[in-house]
């Protein structure tokens, strides 16, 4: 029985934590990329 708690504890803990870095892969380049299309399209401050 504790094994099978421990097995859906650890597959939780994989979901989550891969969740969470796929969000920084896509939202941390994404981000970057929004804001220099900005500074050229608009010409706002990148620090903004």
């Amino acid at each position: 029985m504790n094994q099978i708690v421990a097995m859906i504890m650890l597959v939780f803990m994989a979901v989550v934590g891969g969740g969470s870095t796929i969000a920084m892969v896509i939202g941390i380049p994404g981000m970057i990329i929004w804001k220099i299309y900005r500074k050229i399209r608009y010409g706002y401050k990148l620090t903004d």
